[in-house]
C-alpha cells in the first residue's frame, strides 16, 4: 500500500530531510464518475513554494510510476495524457497544490503522487525528486465502507505491556494508523503496523497495530488513531482496553459498551504475527539502507579519489 511513498520517506529520513516530504490528502478516493481533487500540502516543506516546479505521477498496480504532467507557472502534460482533463491550482497562502482530474474512468484507477526537485548541496549538488505520501483513486460503483469495529487488546508479559489496536472490515484498504501519548505527541518507538488483510470471499479489509510500553506506564493513556476515507477516529487505551486475567480470554470494549471475548489462541497467534512483522520490518529497513549505501558509495569514492 503506497509502497513507493514509504520507501521514499524512509530514504529521506535516512538522508536527513524527512520533513521535506509533502503530505497528500485525501488518503484515498472511491467514486464511479465525475471529477476528483487531489491535494499536495507543502506546509512543512522547506522550499520556495512559489518558484518550485511540481510534478504529478500516476502509478498503476504492478507498474512503475509514470509522470503525467508538471506545473511551473503553466501546466505541461506528458504524452499519453489528455491535457483537457487536468487542472492545476496553487495556493501560495496555504502552500497547497491541487490537481483536478475530470471525467474519470476505470482506467484512472491508480495511486497518484506529487513530487518536486530537490538539490542536496551537501553532496556535490546531488539531484533528487521527493515524492509525496500518495492518494489512491478507485473508480468503482462500490463506495467506501467505514470500519465495522475497532478495539484495543492488552497483554502484560514480564515487565512490558503490549496494546494491539485492531480495526476490522473497512473498504478500501488504504488506512493510516498512528499512536499518540497523553500530550498528543506521536509515538514511533516500539510501534509495529501490520499489513492489511482480507478474508477469502470478503472484499473488506482489517489491520492491526502494536504498541509496546514498559509496565510502569500502565496508568498512562495512549491513543490509537486511524484515518480512513470514510472517517477518522481515536481509541484511548484507558477507555477501550480491558485487561484479562492470565490464561483467560481477553475482553475489549467495542463501540460504546459492547464487550466481546477473544480466546487464548488468538493471543498466541497475535504474538507470532507480531514477531514476524518485527523481523519483516527489520528486513525492509536493511534493504533500504543497502540501496542507500550503494547509491552513496560511488560518490564518496569519487570524492576521495579527487
Amino acid at each position: 500500500m503506497l509502497l513507493l511513498a514509504a520507501l521514499v520517506a524512509t530514504a529521506a529520513w535516512s538522508c536527513g530531510f524527512a520533513q521535506n516530504v509533502p503530505m497528500q490528502s485525501p488518503l484515498s478516493v472511491t467514486k464511479p464518475k465525475g471529477s476528483v481533487r487531489l491535494r499536495c500540502h507543502f506546509k512543512d516543506v522547506s522550499v520556495n513554494f512559489d518558484s518550485t516546479a511540481i510534478h504529478w505521477y500516476q502509478q498503476k498496480v504492478n507498474k512503475a510510476p509514470v509522470r503525467m504532467l508538471y506545473f511551473s507557472g503553466s501546466i505541461s502534460v506528458d504524452d499519453g495524457f489528455r491535457a483537457n482533463r487536468y487542472r492545476i491550482e496553487k495556493d501560495s497562502s496555504q502552500k497547497l497544490c491541487t490537481l483536478t482530474i475530470n471525467d474519470i474512468t476505470p482506467d484512472d484507477t491508480a495511486t497518484y503522487y506529487c513530487a518536486y526537485p530537490y538539490w542536496d548541496t551537501r553532496v556535490y549538488s546531488e539531484y533528487y525528486k521527493v515524492f509525496g505520501t500518495g492518494t489512491k483513486l478507485i473508480v468503482s460503483d462500490k463506495g467506501h465502507i467505514p470500519p465495522a469495529s475497532s478495539e484495543i487488546l492488552q497483554k502484560e508479559h514480564e515487565n512490558m505491556i503490549t496494546y494491539v489496536c485492531l480495526i476490522e472490515k473497512f473498504y478500501p484498504d488504504v488506512i493510516r494508523v498512528t499512536w499518540t501519548d497523553e500530550e498528543s505527541k506521536e509515538v514511533t518507538d516500539n510501534v509495529v503496523k501490520g499489513d492489511t488483510w482480507s478474508p477469502k470471499n470478503d472484499d473488506r479489509y482489517s489491520v492491526s497495530s502494536w504498541l509496546t510500553v514498559p509496565v510502569e506506564n500502565k496508568d498512562k493513556n495512549y491513543n490509537c488513531k486511524y484515518e480512513h476515507e470514510s472517517q477518522q477516529h481515536s481509541l484511548p487505551t484507558q477507555d477501550y482496553t480491558k485487561t484479562a486475567p492470565p490464561e483467560e480470554d481477553c475482553s475489549a470494549n467495542r463501540g460504546n459498551s459492547t464487550v466481546f471475548n477473544r480466546d487464548h489462541l488468538m493471543h498466541r497467534t497475535a504474538y507470532l504475527v507480531y514477531i514476524v512483522l518485527l523481523l519483516k520490518s527489520t528486513m525492509y529497513y536493511l534493504i533500504v539502507l543497502f540501496f542507500i549505501y550503494r547509491m552513496w558509495a560511488p560518490t564518496k569514492h569519487q570524492g576521495k579519489t579527487a
